[in-house]
């Protein structure tokens, strides 16, 4: 029985996971549980109790920088308080998840470990519940765990849990495009998975879906929020050579601006050939005559 329920949870939780697509939840890419598959359901369809859940993607949206929460300690703070003029990786989750939420916090952390930027230094992290009935106690516990796996000193600085009125709750997660719903079967929430990066205006800049990130595609996401005041030279040759596809969430190669930087240093190369040429015949004219 109770190995019958744990494997049901499994894979709920799976199916959530690949309910991070750019627009809807019943994309051909969401898993769907075997409970639900038993049902009659078409294989490729989502469970109806998922068709609500997903991330719509509000790229170039505003957050409300003036949402109201409470931090671990339980103080009132303005998410624009958070900012302080560096990009945000903004995480949506609520602390007693069962497993996907810390599935995501996982990631992310491994993800951050990755990145030479540190937090609170040259970006901050937000990490918000959507569960209005959770505590800065709660909130608190989750950033002592998670401060203390990510181990970069002053973080406690820049990555803060927080927790807010279902009001507040609701004008963040409608902002973010995060759709969930409360499963009654299960008794948890069903949600997404994926982190989102804001401008330090909090515009919504980046989506990154699941429960891996790869690094690369962050250290970029925020150096683009940025707007370069992050990072070095490399980073804005990479932003050049490679376009954020909002349809996966990840960067790939700019093949036209590939091509162009090929074409340009052929022909600096070429040019440099000749004119290395050219002097070495001069040269050698020159020792003939003399």
């Amino acid at each position: 029985m109770h190995q019958a329920r744990f494997a049901r949870r499994v894979g709920f939780c799976l199916a959530l996971a690949g309910a991070a697509g750019p627009a809807h939840a019943d994309a051909p890419w969401v898993h769907v549980p075997r409970a639900e598959r038993q049902t009659g359901i078409p294989s490729g369809q989502m469970p109806g109790k998922l068709k609500d859940v997903g991330f719509d993607q509000n790229l170039g949206a505003q957050v409300p920088m003036n949402l109201v929460f409470r931090d671990e300690a339980g103080q009132e703070v303005r998410l624009a308080d958070l900012t302080r003029g560096k990009p945000v990786i903004l995480s949506l989750v609520y602390y007693k998840c069962p497993m996907l939420c810390t599935m995501v916090l996982n990631g992310l952390t491994s993800t951050l470990q990755m990145v030479k930027f540190d937090a609170g230094k040259e970006f901050n992290v937000i990490t918000v519940s959507f569960d209005p009935r959770e505590t800065p106690q709660l909130a608190a516990e989750k950033k002592a765990a998670y401060l203390a796996r990510y181990g970069r000193a002053g973080a406690e600085k820049g990555w803060h849990f927080l927790t807010g009125t279902q009001e507040s709750i609701d004008a963040l997660t409608q902002a973010a495009g995060f759709r969930y719903i409360w499963d009654e079967q299960f008794k948890q929430f069903a949600h997404a998975s994926g982190i989102l990066v804001l401008t330090p205006e909090g515009v919504i800049s980046k989506y990154f879906y699941g429960v891996e990130y790869p690094p690369t595609d962050v250290r970029l996401g925020l150096v683009d929020a940025a707007d370069g005041k992050i990072g070095n030279v490399v980073d804005q040759i990479l932003l050049y050579c490679f376009h954020y596809d909002p349809a996966t969430g990840k960067y790939g190669a700019a093949v036209m601006t590939i091509i162009r930087i090929t074409a340009i240093l052929t022909m600096v190369a070429l040019a440099t050939f000749i004119l290395t040429m050219r002097r070495r015949e001069r040269r050698a004219m020159a020792t003939v005559r003399g």
